[in-house]
């Protein structure tokens, strides 16, 4: 149902971005799928066929995710140049630390159903209401503050003209090397950024974790993503960029190093707080990055195709470990093998930072 989701909002992404970047249309966009997503969220548990409910994870899922497309495309017309880093560092750690509240109240009502009298069912469908409800009410600000400013000139849109206007923005990457080349260094480093938080769980369980102990470590994760996002946003406004977005492809890296020799439990939770430090900055360093060096008019697209060098990425990374676990049966060697991603990032972003000449 994941894999499903992420291919549609992959094939979607571009398409509806190039017709999203249309004057007015970004914002509807947004909030189509978001609406598909909140609804899908709430509706969720009260399906009890198996093939409903992924159904309904899937539409919640593509909802989400393909939000998440114009909403990062929005940062060129919220903000200028030159506070974008701030802009997008501040978006991710209140993402990470608001998440938390809803993530605690929804972990409490299901530990503690006993005590308050709630059968499961019912609990879970509180879960996913309070879940559908926080997501709708921090929706509506952005919805009634957002206002398009970079725009392409509208017109009639065929599927026709779609497909070719695609087609010219690819072209257009391949003869741009900077956002070329930085595409590429995204997808492995982000790659292995991802496949570290994708198969925490397993590695986790492996040490002998519980499940309590697996949703503590994911909570310290995000607190601890809250601050040092914010530290990163602060040493943006007197360090480049892409000096930073170095500095965290070299610490995950340091992160893949580390987890070779993880045996113990106390190493995974230093892992986790590491993996903190760096995950809001890198996620939030590098949606800036890129949108400096886009067309503002045609962010919507551009991000597309962004979202599917992150969204691709997370797929092959897990297939990476998955393969070399079961080669070798040693889970440790295969988050190991993560270095190499983050090293073929840092080598095609230090190329992309050398090529100065940006999209016109």
């Amino acid at each position: 149902a994941v894999t499903l989701s992420t291919i549609i909002v992959a094939i979607l992404g571009p398409i509806l971005g190039a017709i999203a970047d249309g004057k007015g249309r970004m914002k509807k966009f947004f909030a189509a799928f978001a609406l598909v997503g909140i609804v899908s969220c709430m509706l969720m548990p009260f399906f009890t066929l198996w093939y409903v409910f992924l159904g309904v994870y899937v539409l919640s899922k593509v909802g989400f995710n393909g939000s998440l497309v114009f909403y990062d495309a929005m940062l060129t017309d919220v903000t200028t140049e030159d506070k974008m880093d701030a802009v997008s560092s501040h978006g991710f750690a209140w993402g990470y630390i608001g998440s938390c509240i809803p993530f605690v109240v929804s972990i409490g009502l299901v530990f503690f159903k006993d005590r308050l009298n709630l059968p499961m069912d019912l609990a879970m469908k509180i879960v996913f209401m309070l879940t559908g409800i926080w997501w709708l009410v921090f929706t509506i600000p952005l919805l009634k503050s957002y206002r398009q400013i970079h725009y392409v000139e509208n017109k009639k849109v065929y599927p026709a003209q779609v497909f070719s206007q695609l087609w010219q923005t690819l072209k257009e990457i391949k003869n741009h090397r900077k956002v070329l080349l930085f595409l590429i260094a995204f997808f492995f480093y982000i790659d292995g950024v991802y496949t570290i938080i994708n198969m925490a769980t397993a590695y986790g369980t492996s040490l002998g974790l519980s499940s309590t102990g697996l949703i503590l470590a994911l909570l310290v994760t995000q607190i601890v993503a809250f601050p040092f996002a914010l530290f990163f946003s602060k040493l943006s406004k007197s360090q480049p960029t892409d000096r930073l977005i170095k500095i965290c492809i070299a610490a995950y890296a340091l992160i893949a190093l580390y987890g070779i020799q993880l045996d113990q439990l106390y190493e995974f939770w230093i892992l986790a707080v590491a993996v903190g430090m760096f995950q809001g900055a890198i996620q939030a360093l590098s949606r800036s990055y890129f949108a400096k060096i886009i067309p503002p008019e045609k962010s919507g697209e551009y991000f597309g195709i962004y979202d599917i060098c992150g969204k691709g990425a997370s797929i092959t990374g897990t297939l990476l470990v998955s393969v070399i676990t079961q080669i070798t049966g040693m889970q440790q060697l295969a988050i190991g093998s993560l270095v190499l991603m983050f090293v073929v990032g840092f080598y095609y972003f230090h190329r992309a930072n050398q090529t100065n000449a940006q999209l016109d």
